[in-house]
């Protein structure tokens, strides 16, 4: 039996939808998720600002902020990086300069007792307590004598954790960023399809780097630009895909309209 179905049209069940010809409600649902995850985008990026951006004591993110956050600053302890780096402004420079000096000449218990303990009560366990969750308690001497070793960066449990988090949290915004752009139309197929999937690998490659340069500095670069990929591909499908339904759709209607009055 001959069917008049054209060629490939089982591959394009939704042709002819696009953000342009969505209604207003549906384009309101997309508009809201796309506000919404990039504020929750900034909001990421200024976290990282002031966490790795902090790692080498000047603000801003450079490729040594990334290899002392995973490799670690083998030249000194994770107690006097931290000091020197994320936490330099909880604390006055005087009170900063005795817990290094402690931690360099051995990290002396009694020491610890007599001077630091009273430091880290004042500065230090409002946030670092054992009820503090994901910060390091340093109640106790036991407790802060472990950060009083070679900075070696993440722990590989930090790195199991927060490497999960990241690949299934941030795959599932890129589906939705991605299916929303997906409906875009007019864009270049070959772009079209690099946009989509591109995210997807750059998230790849940042997870992996985070690995490498635990075990060599030299794979830093990688978590730089994976995390610049991953950004640029979040900006341009958010961009075309607001720009399509708030500009572009509104002018194709009016252009629309003209000419069905014309043709009457």
């Amino acid at each position: 039996m001959e069917t008049n179905i054209p060629p490939h049209a089982h591959d394009h069940p939704l042709k002819g939808i696009n953000l342009i010809s969505f209604s207003t409600s549906i384009k309101l649902l997309f508009s809201g998720y796309l506000t919404t995850v990039a504020v929750g985008y900034l909001m990421a990026l200024t976290q990282i600002l002031f966490t790795h951006g902090m790692a080498d004591g000047q603000f801003g993110l450079s490729f040594d902020d990334i290899v002392y956050s995973y490799y670690g600053d083998r030249s000194s302890s994770t107690l006097e990086g931290k000091l020197n780096g994320s936490m330099k402004a909880n604390a006055p420079d005087e009170d900063r300069f005795r817990i290094i000096q402690w931690v360099r000449d051995g990290a002396d218990k009694q020491e610890y007792t007599v001077y630091i303990k009273p430091i880290i009560d004042d500065h230090c366990v409002m946030c670092h307590n054992a009820d503090a969750g994901a910060l390091p308690d340093f109640s106790t001497y036991e407790n802060l004598k472990k950060y009083t070793d070679t900075n070696t960066g993440a722990t590989f449990e930090a790195l199991v954790r927060v490497s999960h988090i990241h690949i299934f949290g941030i795959s599932f915004i890129f589906m939705f960023v991605g299916l929303i752009f997906s409906f875009s139309t007019g864009v270049n197929k070959q772009y079209k399809y690099a946009a989509i999937v591109m995210p997807y690998i750059f998230l790849l490659v940042d997870i992996f780097s985070w690995w490498l340069t635990k075990l060599s500095p030299h794979f830093a670069i990688f978590v730089i630009l994976a995390g610049a990929g991953m950004g640029l591909s979040f900006a341009y499908m958010w961009c075309v895909s607001m720009y399509q339904m708030w500009i572009l759709g509104p002018v194709k209607h009016q252009e629309d309209g003209r000419n069905a009055l014309l043709r009457d």
